[in-house]
């Protein structure tokens, strides 16, 4: 899964983020907090992950940060404005991140691609992706990778 989300990042631009998820993947993948014990999944597959997104220009939308560094500038004011003047720049994809984020620019129309990856646990709890969604958005399969753990990606494009 790891060498998948490397592809992705690898395809984009940038990397698009809410406050969420941009502090949570920086606490965990950001090079000087891997000063600490990590599981060996993430020493064998997780290295070639944390190179890449840390390499990786990020964009964060974000109303309550002040700033943001790691390779990061702050998205503020109208999102759907801001995303489609990134979008309108030259060059490959931009790549979203996080569930807030992704309703928002689903809600916008402004998502073309997307990867879904289920993984074979039931949690029971956490936020549920595209919950409240006004309206519903056809999406046309277009390529899908199993991986051993289990874990399913699907992409999906709009279908028009």
């Amino acid at each position: 899964m790891h060498r998948n989300a490397v592809e992705n990042i690898n395809r984009a631009d940038a990397l698009l983020f809410g406050r969420v998820t941009y502090e949570m993947m920086e606490a965990a993948w950001r090079p000087a907090a891997q000063t600490g014990v990590r599981p060996d999944w993430m020493v064998e597959w997780g290295l070639p992950f944390a190179r890449t997104i840390h390499a990786a220009k990020k964009y964060v939308v974000s109303s309550t940060l002040d700033r943001v560094d790691w390779n990061a500038e702050l998205v503020r004011g109208d999102l759907e404005k801001a995303v489609h003047q990134l979008k309108q720049e030259p060059g490959k994809e931009l790549f979203v991140g996080g569930v807030k984020l992704a309703q928002a620019l689903a809600e916008l129309g402004l998502i073309d691609l997307y990867e879904l990856v289920v993984h074979p646990r039931l949690a029971g709890h956490g936020p549920t992706l595209f919950a409240g969604l006004s309206k519903h958005i056809d999406l046309r399969l277009v390529d899908r990778v199993e991986f051993t753990s289990g874990a399913v990606a699907m992409r999906y494009e709009l279908k028009r």
